[in-house]
Formats: structure tokens, sequence, C-alpha cells
């Protein structure tokens, strides 16, 4: 099953994940990246390089996040590819460290 960009990529757009993925199935707007789930060959390289926890595999979605499923799959259709790393967002910094203090 493909993997799925969550809500915790919003507002941070940490693009570590994009560098590894090897079908470019990323696809990216002004607020966050999302995978294209027909492209995705659900290999995860990309899961361990979001400092946010924002990629899981779509089994794994609790019940109040199965939504992004369809959210990724709507969004990446019309998006452009997204391929290289870009800057994240100002105040994506402190979201990784949120996210880290909870591990």
């Amino acid at each position: 099953m493909p993997h799925v960009v969550t809500e915790n990529c919003t507002g941070c757009r940490f693009t570590d994940c994009v560098t590894v993925c090897p079908v470019s199935c990323f696809h990216g707007d002004d607020d966050r990246v999302y995978i294209d789930p027909v492209a995705c060959i659900d290999c995860g390289a990309c899961v361990p390089l979001c400092p946010v926890a924002a990629i899981s595999e779509d089994l794994n979605l609790t019940d109040d996040r199965l939504e992004w499923i369809e959210i990724n799959a709507d969004k990446a259709s019309a998006l452009p590819v997204v391929r290289e790393k870009q800057a994240p967002f100002p105040g994506a910094e402190a979201r990784r460290a949120s996210v880290a203090g909870r591990a």
C-alpha cells in the first residue's frame, strides 16, 4: 500500500523525503507535499527522512487520519512533482523540535 503525507507536513514542508524517492511520487503546493498513490511503490525510503513524522503507510493510519489518503490522491494529481530539496518554512524547525521532544 502507498504512503501518505499527513497533517504534520502542513506549514513545515521539509523536503528531505523527496530526495530519496526512486519514482518521484511527491507533489507540492505552497503549504506542503503530497504523495501520489499511483506512483508510490511503497519502498518506505521517505519515512525516516521526515523530521516531523508526517509520512505514514496508509494501512497504519488511525481512523481520524484516513482522510489523508484521499487528500493526497486528489492533490497530487493536480500539482507539480517535487524532486529537489527545498527550504523549509519559517517555524518548521520549532515543529521538528516539538516532534523530537515527543519521541
